[in-house]
């Protein structure tokens, strides 16, 4: 099954890793977003095989506050929520 895990840490500065996993190859997009939906950064945009992948998101030039992370493939999309503490 597709899985997007909760970024750690949670609040985080000055990085966070997300972990995801994917059943099958394929390409994958996973990028950070602000609250008005801005893209702030693109951390994969890639083919990757089945498994589980470990990123690091450094928080260069971010405001304190709430962003979110979405992991998208050709067959699932899912978001979830993570906050930055200067």
């Amino acid at each position: 099954a597709y899985v997007l895990e909760q970024n750690y840490p949670n609040p985080f500065n000055p990085s966070t890793q997300i972990r995801f996993g994917l059943p099958k190859a394929g390409h994958v997009s996973l990028k950070i977003y602000d609250l008005t939906g801005r893209e702030i950064a693109i951390l994969v945009d890639q083919f990757r095989p089945a498994g589980q992948f470990t990123v690091t998101f450094e928080s260069k030039g971010l405001t304190t506050g709430v962003y979110f992370y979405r992991l998208s493939t050709a067959n699932y999309s899912e978001v979830r929520r993570m906050m930055f503490v200067k």
